[in-house]
Formats: structure tokens, sequence, C-alpha cells
């Protein structure tokens, strides 16, 4: 069955638009809200004649995609080609103020998401979700895949650690669409809001070779600039903690956020450690020692001996490969070699100056702690991650969409 994404049905389908007539539109989109055809869902929109566009909103990282490194913000401009204001929820603000949300009546949200909780678009999701609540406005989402598919890894955000990274008590891969998201934001939170789901139709995340992303039939095209391939979306919920290290996480070379490496660490000795640790943590996919030199970003123009993961050939078992825990592995191993290894990166990350970004990401101190205690064993996070892992999968059942 041929896969319909939300915007191709909303495109194709008059009477699916027919409670929009008369409204006052907005979308908030990126660079992969794209149609079938390729076309950008903000053209593709303004394109029919019985919809009145009249603003459009950008995340982080912009509308079309005007930033390439990360924590870089956006102006709000003018549409060249309709004429339209574009805001910003990644510049002055990141929620939406009173007078953004008076342009409008109905927000349209086309984002792809990589189905991590610490991906920002699911915090703007949220954020404009309450603001809609707030101001009386209407929301349709126009559903995508989720590209990791529906496995369930990692802690979940603890209760004061929310964030612009950590929208809510969600583990680190949370196996929801957009769709099933905010249908749980909206429960959770409790929110007034009326919210209108664009469902995909043929969405089959179970199906290889994608298991979450339509291989073959749709393209792939970068959500954020460093999310270039579905390799990367797979590895993304374990290797984005490394934005919280001094290891370089690949930014500056075309395989980001599926390698990991530093000028000072030995990749084979800690492949083995790794091995050595927690082998059946490193199941389903495929480690390589490797070298680099990052272009930009950390360790910029320096050689870097480090690790990449494979997943996208034979050796890549969807339901056995789990980042989260091999990454968490990494850094274990690299802190039992090197004890005294400056591993956590100390800098202002997504607007927080007072905790650690390692935290930040990880929604609490208790994966920095794992690491950094040498009598902690990986049985010890297994037990933690799997009592958190099982209480959501109970809880997300009861959004599922599909």
């Amino acid at each position: 069955m041929t896969i319909q994404f939300g915007l191709d049905r909303l495109l194709a389908d008059p009477s699916l638009r027919k409670p929009l007539a008369g409204k006052r539109i907005a979308l908030l989109a990126h660079p992969a809200s794209v149609t079938a055809d390729l076309t950008h869902a903000l053209d593709a929109l303004a394109a029919l004649p019985d919809l009145k566009l009249t603003a459009a909103f950008g995340p982080q990282h912009g509308l079309r995609g005007d930033k390439q490194d990360n924590m870089v913000e956006s102006p709000d401009f003018l549409d060249p080609r309709h004429g339209i204001p574009v805001f910003s929820l990644y510049g002055t603000v990141r929620r939406p103020t009173a007078e953004m949300m008076g342009t409008f009546d109905v927000l349209l949200i086309d984002l792809q998401d990589l189905g991590c909780r610490i991906y920002t678009f699911i915090t703007t999701l949220l954020y404009m979700l309450e603001a809609a609540a707030q101001h009386g406005k209407s929301v349709w989402i126009l559903d995508r895949p989720n590209p990791a598919g529906r496995p369930i890894e990692g802690l979940t955000l603890r209760a004061g650690w929310e964030s612009f990274v950590g929208a809510g008590p969600l583990p680190m891969r949370h196996g929801l669409t957009m769709g099933e998201l905010a249908r749980w934001f909206i429960a959770e939170y409790k929110l007034d809001v009326e919210c209108e789901i664009i469902a995909m139709r043929g969405w089959q995340p179970e199906t290889s070779p994608g298991y979450g992303w339509p291989l073959g039939e749709r393209t792939w095209i970068n959500p954020s600039p460093n999310a270039p391939n579905l390799s990367m979306a797979r590895c993304y919920a374990g290797t984005v903690m490394l934005e919280g290290t001094t290891l370089s996480e690949g930014r500056g070379t075309t395989r980001p956020l599926e390698l990991f490496g530093a000028p000072d660490i030995d990749a084979r000795r800690i492949i083995a450690e790794m091995q050595a640790l927690a082998p059946h943590w490193l199941m389903g996919c495929r480690l390589r020692d490797c070298w680099f030199e990052p272009t930009f970003h950390k360790h910029a123009g320096t050689l870097c001996n480090g690790v990449q993961i494979h997943v996208e050939d034979g050796g890549y078992h969807h339901h056995e490969f789990r980042p989260w825990r091999l990454q968490s592995l990494a850094f274990k191993a690299i802190r039992r070699l090197y004890p005294d290894y400056p591993l956590w990166r100390d800098f202002p990350y997504e607007y927080e100056h007072d905790r650690l970004a390692i935290d930040l990401i990880n929604g609490s101190p208790l994966l920095r702690e794992w690491v950094d205690d040498l009598e902690a064993a990986p049985a010890d996070l297994d037990a933690l991650a799997q009592a958190d892992e099982s209480a959501w999968e109970a809880i997300h059942r009861q959004v599922l969409i599909y």
C-alpha cells in the first residue's frame, strides 16, 4: 500500500479541508515538510484556492533550513514568495507571542520528527498546543512517520528537569508520531484545545527495511541540517548525548551523530571494553573504529580517533538495536579506561546555564552518576531504565493511532 503522509492527504482531499474554509491559516513547518513530489508544504498549501494562508512559523534551524550549526537563532522575516510573515520560534522567543497568535485561526503543524525526546520540534509542538489553548485557536497535526519506529528506550525525564530539550516525562526514545505525541501532550497537561490529526495512510512501522521510514518510497530530507539520513535517526537517541560531552559527535563531518571520538582516545580499546562490559547492549548494529577530522564544531581541524555505529546493512536488527544503552556504555568504557577524562562539557546548553548539558539531555543526573560511579554496573542502569520503559509502554499505548 502506498503511504500517504498527513500533508498529502490534506492536499488531495477537498472534503478534509472543508472546515478550514474562510479561516485564517498558519503553518508551522521546516525543510522536510514536503509533499510526495517534494513541493514544500508552504508552497503547496499557498497554491490551493480554498485556503487562506496568513502566517507561517519556523522551529529551530528555520522554516526553510537557514542555520547549519546547532543552537543558532533565526530571525522573523517576510516570505518573499507569498508575502506573509514568518515567525521564528527559535530566536527572540521560543513560545509564540500574543501578537503572533493573533495572525491566524487554525495552525497546521507539519514537522518531521526523529522519535527522540530531546529533538526540539516536539517541545515546539507542546508550546504551540499550550498557546492555542490559551488563545482559543485550533491546531491540526499533519502526521508524519517516526523514522526510529516503535521501540522504546531510555530513562524518563524526572520532575523539575523540563527544558527546551525535555518537554515532559517521556523516555529518550518514545516510539510515537507527532500526532500521537499531540494526543499525549493534551492528556498529560490537560490542555483544552481543539486538535485535529490528519493521520497517515499506509504507515507500517514494523515493516523492513525501513521500520518506521518508508525506504524506497519517500525521499529523506534533512529535518535539521545534521540529520542527513535514516542511519542518523536510528542512532540519535544515543548519540545526541554526545552534545553534553567533550567528545565530537561528528558535527563538521558528513556522518554527524553516527560516530563519536576525540584526539586523545583509543577507539579500539573503547570498543573492546564495551564488549567486555555488556556485549548484549551492542546487538543489532556493527561498530567500527575510524579516524575523522571535523571541519567545524568540537575538535575542528584536529584528527580524532573514534567509533562509527553502522545500522544500514544486514547487521542491523531493529528490535535488538539499543542506541541509548550503546552510547551510555561508551561513556562507561571511557570512564573506566581514562578515570580522569574530562568527559562532561560545562557550557550554556539550550538556554540553560545552571545545569550540566548531559543532565538536561537525560532529564536527570542519573545517567551521569552511573557513568562516574566506578562501582556501578550495566545491570544497575538496566534496572532503572527497564522500569521507566515498562511504565511508558503502558502509557503510550493509550494514544496510538496506528
